[in-house]
């Protein structure tokens, strides 16, 4: 899963929450859906943070302040 762009996980986390939405899923099935939602919603969410996290590299660079070359934080959690 962690091979999705983010536009890939949001295409299928919408899709996930239109068959939700429509309330005719079995309750297996529903649950099976709400657990691939949730783990699309938090790979998306860390594409974002590394994509804010490269912009705000960028932004600084741009203004004379050298960084270290970004590193996406693989794990979701924040590097100490």
């Amino acid at each position: 899963m962690s091979d999705l762009s983010f536009e890939q996980a949001m295409q299928q986390l919408e899709r996930i929450v239109v068959q939700l939405e429509q309330g005719e899923l079995p309750l297996e099935k529903a649950l099976e859906q709400f657990e691939e939602a949730v783990k699309l919603s938090r790979l998306s969410q860390q594409k974002l943070q590394q994509a804010e996290q490269k912009v705000s590299q960028l932004l600084q660079q741009q203004n004379g302040e050298q960084l270290g070359t970004f590193q996406a934080n693989n794990t979701g959690e924040d590097e100490a």
